[in-house]
């Protein structure tokens, strides 16, 4: 770059920088307690926007003043609404599970009586003498927060908050430094892309720029569609301009001039925040033609994915692009060849790109010193299923599953054991406990049989039928496949109807031979990844659970007692309470009818398995009972028939075995 040129940059950053110096310090002035709402799609969901609401007419309604500052997730989704609230001469308090009702009396007890409400409250988010520190609990001190370090934290509808906390500084620094040297630090950083694959950035950047072609592209990966994964949606969410950021720093090492955000169309608010980021960025100049005087030229737009699982693929997402069906092609050519229209592209996910801006800040040296020697970072994980504090996490690579599930997220809940935990999305493996002392890492978790895959993690506890969650998540690999290839269209339907049909207690003993044998015949002949993970889920279980597929096929028995077709639900005479009628409230079909005695019973004929009479049943009494094989529930008949009889004696003794 020219003397000029570096000139003309220096003085546009710096005319930024000073401008976001400014609002913020107009921020901050004065006495003004400031409340800041978590309005991500989490905080959403569980009331945010009415909360927002009624600190707004509180404030009005007592004649105080305050500033509601809107920021993203803060990653703690069991306790949302979160709000974190600054009154002058306290310290910064996090509350949760705000409702409208507790945000009233936050307004009254906390902003107006300086009374912190200490039974609502996470914690202070500082260090002080008066309320514990949240710092304190691990579910906040175990993490390394280097993707997610500003969300929560900023605005992400401000572009001049995210500058004012250093961003697109490390942008900036990428423009006055050769293509080759920012090359150089990425692969030295040993970031490993974060969409799945893990292969190293640095080396799929170098090669992009090594070919040949004048209208190279990037591409950011947000095609989402794991069940119970929302890390991208949220980061996206939370802070856009950090994985702007990215691709602008990649976009100037490769030569590349396009980029694209293929976001699903499912992720409403993402959508809009992101637009407006670039918008925003544009506006600033920190996008588009010449940025800031540099000579560099790097426009981005948004394309919405239709929410094809398969289009997460890399060439099936290059294929939907280009107005095609998305189907996964044969590699190589590799889309840093020959990418999108043709030309080398650059595809990385979210996380991969959001972690670009803190290597370049920090150096690859303060990045290697995180996480483990092969795999140095952080990894960011939405915990999900039988966890007390479900949410976003972002931990060190080469942390032990145990001290994720338990020490960080609090352990399985309701005093029930762990049985389980499926890693890497609807085609990750299924570990069970002999695995928790397993490090999260690309090489751990696939010689486990899991794999890391995006960041998806769903946690079972002892209630969870292994059969029955293979089942689950092979339907919806199967209902997601693109039917390109054989083995994965018709080998996948073959093995969701046999587990199907365990379910129903109609397997039989050479299914198990047969679901193994086919799943490693599909692993081996599709194209994509999507076959060759799919039967992952049955592999793993059939490996670690395979006394629960015996139980199903040998006994007809759900060991779980999940699967409908292998449990009944009974009342217990001895323990029904007469003239209680909870339970006949609570069933949908009417199943359940008064004996002559006024107790209840439960009519099998028509019972359709829901267990809401079990949930209605007072715990007084815990009369409803649950059992598998259905064959061992007692059945009564109607005053008016329609189910066979037997014996009352016979009834009571059995009633009481049971």
């Amino acid at each position: 770059m020219s003397p000029e040129g570096q000139a003309e940059l220096n003085q546009g950053f710096s005319a930024l920088q000073e401008e976001a110096a400014r609002r913020r310090e107009a921020r901050s002035k004065g006495s003004l307690p400031r409340i800041h709402i978590g309005l991500a799609t989490c905080g959403i969901a569980a009331g945010a926007v009415e909360t927002r609401k009624a600190f707004e007419e509180a404030l009005v309604e007592r004649g105080l003043q305050a500033a509601i500052h809107p920021v993203g997730c803060l990653g703690h989704c069991y306790a949302e609404p979160l709000v974190v609230v600054e009154n002058p001469g306290f310290p910064s308090i996090l509350y949760y599970n705000v409702t409208p009702g507790k945000a009233r009396m936050i307004v009254k007890s906390f902003l107006e009586e300086g009374d912190p409400l200490f039974e609502y409250l996470l914690g202070a988010t500082q260090e002080n003498d008066l309320i514990p520190q949240v710092m304190d609990f691990p579910r906040f001190n175990q993490e390394t927060r280097v993707v997610t370090e500003k969300s929560g934290r900023i605005d992400p509808e401000d572009i001049y908050e995210y500058i004012a906390e250093g961003g697109y500084a490390a942008f900036v620094k990428a423009l006055r430094l050769e293509p080759a040297e920012i090359l150089r630090i990425v692969r030295d950083s040993g970031l490993r892309g974060r969409g799945g694959a893990g292969f190293p950035t640095g080396i799929k950047w170098t090669r992009a720029m090594e070919a040949e072609g004048d209208g190279k592209m990037v591409i950011c990966n947000a095609d989402e569609g794991d069940p119970g994964a929302y890390m991208d949606r949220t980061i996206l969410e939370s802070n856009p301009h950090q994985v702007l950021e990215g691709m602008a720093v990649c976009a100037h090492a490769v030569g590349a001039g396009k980029g694209i955000v293929y976001v699903r169309a499912e992720y409403p608010l993402a959508v809009r925040l992101l637009g407006k980021a670039i918008g925003q960025a544009e506006e600033a100049g920190l996008l588009g033609t010449n940025i800031l005087g540099s000579g560099l030229d790097f426009h981005i737009r948004i394309f919405q994915g239709s929410g094809a699982f398969v289009c997460g693929e890399e060439t099936a997402l290059i294929q939907s692009i280009e107005g095609q069906r998305g189907m996964p092609r044969h590699r190589p050519p590799y889309p840093v060849r020959k990418g999108l229209w043709g030309q080398p592209t650059i595809i990385n996910n979210v996380k991969t790109f959001a972690s670009i801006p803190p290597i370049l800040h920090h150096g690859p040296s303060w990045y290697r010193e995180i996480g483990t020697e092969k795999c140095p970072g952080t990894a960011v994980f939405s915990v999900v299923g039988d966890v007390v504090h479900p949410g976003l996490v972002e931990i060190p690579m080469g942390v032990q599953l145990r001290t994720l599930i338990f020490d960080i997220c609090g352990g399985i809940p309701n005093k029930k054991s762990f049985k389980a935990v499926q890693i890497g999305g609807p085609s990750g493996g299924c570990l069970p406990a002999d695995f928790l002392e397993t490090p999260v890492d690309f090489e751990s978790l696939t010689g486990a049989g899991a794999m890391m895959g995006s960041g998806g993690m769903v946690v079972m506890d002892e209630d969870t039928c292994m059969v029955d969650v293979a089942r689950y998540f092979l339907d919806f690999t199967q209902k997601e496949s693109c039917g390109k290839c054989t083995f994965c269209r018709i080998g996948t339907f073959h093995l969701l109807r046999t587990l199907e049909r365990i379910t129903k207690g109609e397997g039989r003993e050479e299914d198990l031979r047969f679901l193994q044998d086919l799943s490693l015949q599909i692993k081996g002949g599709s194209l994509c990844g999507l076959g060759k993970t799919a039967p992952n889920p049955i592999i793993t279980s059939l490996r670690y659970f395979r006394e629960e597929y015996e139980a199903h096929i040998r006994e007809k028995r759900c060991p779980a007692m999940t699967c409908r077709a292998l449990t009944a639900y009974y009342i217990d005479l001895e323990k029904c309470a007469r003239g209680c009628d909870a339970c006949v409230g609570s069933c949908p079909v009417e199943a359940i009818f008064n004996t002559p005695d006024r107790k209840k019973a439960v009519d099998q004929t028509q019972c359709v398995k829901c267990g809401e009479c079990m949930v209605s049943c007072p715990k007084e009494y815990s009369a409803v009972k649950k059992v598998s094989p259905p064959h061992l529930a007692p059945v009564i008949p109607r005053p008016d028939g329609g189910a066979r009889h037997k014996g009352k004696e016979d009834l009571s003794r059995s009633a009481q075995s049971r």
